[in-house]
């Protein structure tokens, strides 16, 4: 089952609602255009349930099969733009300075609209289709938000299934694996207490940039020297704040930066250790560390079977040949996870071709992807629905 004629019928149209999301970006949870825009377009597909608020912004669509009772499977999409100052010169480029879809939620929301369209005309299954359209995904944990507010109970989803564009993947082409496929991302910050001192008496201050230049190194030999190659961690230091003045030794320098893992043993370990570390190396330079750990999004952890049954799926959509059913997993991370903690799940990349990378103010969601990505959502409907 290739892509299906009226799906492709469908593109120039789906890709005007993703041009326009993309001109009126908004972000987080304030999203009262965009969450707006898809519950009036649910609305005129005839979906059988719209619900909105779910989550503070979040909207949710039930559109039920013509065979019968069965059960409620659920397939998500992200709202949410970025702040960034978009560059991609685009037609459709941002109207709002500082705010831009540069990782492709628009093109994601404008897919799931469509395939809410075709299913809601055809309903050639038995059940239901929950359609997800969550907030907050760049950080604000909308997936969290939305499960808190009772959703995945309140209309007994059973499954439920994401998907995310991936740059240089080429068109026409998925990836997936089972396990662990997008990495928990943690927030770290070490204020490094000292002792300040006019520039040219150094000997008179305990130096917390010093001592923060060491800890930085030191970090970095968790990784390099007591975790198992194997078992993925990324340590990054990615703000140093510490002074004012080019003669000043400052009182103290704050780090501040993310731990990315894919085990949870691995989470543990780096957690406890960056803490030691932090520490001992300051006590070595006479200085004191404070951390503050923040665990932030969990593991997106695909299951088994349905990571099987994706597979399948996006095989009937695209050819075996254009599927990777064993891609590497990323260090980026996905709120996603929080639901496929609470369902079985699984989430699946779609090409975006050759561009920008994600989160790059020159980055634009590719429509040539449209097709295949309400293709994937309508062929997994009737095929885990099959009446």
């Amino acid at each position: 089952m290739p892509v299906i004629n009226r799906v492709a019928e469908m593109q120039d149209q789906v890709a005007e609602w993703r041009r326009h999301l993309h001109q009126n970006p908004e972000l987080d949870y304030d999203l009262p255009q965009t969450s707006q825009f898809v519950a009036d377009k649910l609305k005129s597909f005839g979906c059988d349930v719209v619900e909105t608020g779910i989550g503070k912004t979040g909207v949710v669509a039930i559109i039920k099969g013509r065979h019968g009772d069965g059960p409620v499977i659920g397939f998500r999409a992200d709202m949410d733009a970025l702040p960034i100052f978009e560059t991609s010169g685009k037609p459709w480029a941002s109207k709002t300075p500082g705010k831009a879809h540069s990782c492709g939620h628009d093109g994601h929301t404008s897919m799931l609209l469509g395939a809410a369209q075709y299913l809601a005309e055809t309903r050639n299954f038995k059940g239901s289709v929950a359609l997800i359209f969550q907030p907050a995904e760049e950080g604000g944990a909308g997936a969290l938000a939305m499960i808190n507010d009772g959703f995945m109970d309140k209309f007994d989803i059973r499954q439920v299934y994401g998907m995310h564009n991936e740059p240089h993947l080429p068109v026409g082409n998925f990836a997936i694996c089972k396990g662990g496929i997008m990495a928990a991302a943690d927030v770290f910050e070490i204020t490094i207490n000292g002792r300040g001192s006019h520039a040219a008496e150094p000997h008179n201050a305990i130096d917390p940039v010093l001592t923060a230049s060491h800890i930085v190194i030191a970090l970095q030999s968790i990784v390099s020297r007591e975790t198992n190659p194997l078992k993925s961690l990324v340590v990054t230091v990615a703000s140093v704040h510490g002074g004012d003045a080019n003669n000043v030794i400052p009182d103290s320098v704050k780090l501040v930066g993310t731990v990315r893992t894919l085990l949870p043993e691995t989470r543990d370990f780096a957690e406890k250790r960056l803490t030691a570390v932090a520490q001992a190396t300051a006590l070595v330079h006479g200085a004191t560390a404070d951390v503050v750990y923040r665990r932030g999004y969990p593991v997106t952890m695909n299951h088994a079977a349905e990571t099987e049954f994706a597979v399948e799926v996006a095989s009937k959509v695209v050819g075996p040949k254009a599927v990777e059913g064993d891609t590497a997993p990323h260090m980026g991370a996905e709120d996603f996870s929080y639901m496929l903690e609470k369902r079985p799940g699984a989430f699946i990349f779609i090409g975006n071709g050759d561009t920008a990378n994600l989160h790059n103010a020159a980055y634009d969601f590719n429509d040539e992807a449209i097709p295949f990505g309400i293709s994937y959502w309508v062929t997994l409907a009737e095929t885990a629905l099959a009446a």
